[in-house]
């Protein structure tokens, strides 16, 4: 260590020497210890070590922060996305960079990716989220920035899993709304009747009904049309009091966001016991499907209303079928019985 006078006043630097290929070069580093003799000694032995801030070498031009934010500044990228995607995307990739924030993307390896994934076991669908990311990532750098980058190290690793379908519910849970709070019954009430995606249905205005017609936002597509509000839905909206421009409302201007009322909702359904914990928000959106299913709502009618892709529908359809025909084949088989 050493002092050096600047501007009248003896400032403590730490400078460090070495050889590099045959040339002498130095490091400096200014201890700002503020008068106090305990931090001097404890900056001192921070650039001993080489963990000084100042002494850490510039991140790379390839780093995962780098990335990330090219990722996201992107709006090639980011207009396609939901906003709740964009959320799900920021917590996986906020959690990837709080380790790696610095690290050269090419000196990730297949090992590391793994041993990510496996550290994550214990909750399956996060660590496959993670490999999806750092996938997305990956190829992102290589196509769009043309990074010079490998094989990606995510593409092939097995799976745990494939999340399992969002539950609709079932009739005595959609019976306990009339109990539920208020912001809790009015989200629900709105995304079973309108069968659009939790957010989207969380955030919808007074002003987007008129008469047997309502606006609805496909968070997906990015777009705003109408169609038909059923009775039910009318009835309730009519029924409500007003404390300002949107049905969940923050304040006269505002509405409250998805994961305000989301939180809210899993505290009440944990004093609904331990039949209720499997059900979700978006379990209500896979109930409204099937509801339109059963009524005989072809696919493209599904498909008008709840805004859900083909392969979505027709799954629920399905569940729909079952229902219908499962009663059609007891009913058979109980008759069959009197009759004999």
């Amino acid at each position: 260590m050493e002092w050096k006078n600047v501007r009248g006043v003896d400032t403590p630097r730490h400078r460090i020497t070495w050889t590099e290929n045959g040339k002498r070069r130095e490091r400096v580093v200014t201890l700002d210890w503020k008068g106090d003799l305990a931090e001097l000694d404890r900056l001192y032995w921070l650039c001993e070590r080489g963990q000084h801030p100042r002494q850490k070498p510039p991140a790379p031009a390839t780093s995962w922060r780098a990335l990330v934010i090219a990722w996201r500044s992107d709006p090639r990228v980011q207009n396609r996305l939901s906003d709740g995607t964009k959320r799900s995307y920021r917590r996986t990739m906020d959690a990837l960079l709080e380790k790696n924030a610095d690290k050269d993307v090419r000196q990730t390896t297949r090992a590391h990716v793994r041993a990510l994934h496996d550290k994550l076991s214990a909750t399956p669908r996060k660590a496959d989220h993670h490999l999806q990311v750092i996938r997305l990532l990956w190829n992102y750098a290589k196509n769009k920035l043309d990074w010079p980058l490998g094989e990606n190290p995510a593409e092939g690793l097995e799976l745990y899993g494939t999340t399992r379908e969002f539950l609709p519910w079932p009739e005595w849970l959609v019976g306990k709304l009339a109990e539920a709070p208020h912001d809790v019954r009015v989200a629900c009430e709105l995304i079973l009747g309108t069968g659009q995606r939790p957010n989207a249905a969380i955030m919808m205005r007074y002003d987007d009904f008129s008469g047997e017609w309502m606006w609805v936002w496909d968070e997906k597509g990015k777009d705003r049309f109408e169609v038909y509000c059923p009775p039910r839905l009318r009835a309730f909206v009519a029924s409500l009091r007003k404390q300002g421009t949107h049905l969940v409302a923050k304040n006269l201007t505002e509405g409250k966001g998805y994961d305000s009322v989301e939180k809210a909702f899993r505290t009440w359904r944990k004093t609904l016991g331990d039949a209720a914990q499997e059900y979700t928000l978006h379990g209500l959106r896979k109930l409204a499907c099937i509801e339109l299913a059963e009524g005989g709502a072809g696919d493209a009618e599904i498909q008008a209303v709840t805004g859900q892709s083909a392969k979505t529908v027709a799954y629920y359809r399905r569940l729909a079928d079952k229902k219908k025909l499962s009663r059609s084949a007891q009913t058979k088989r109980e008759r069959n019985k009197n009759e004999t």
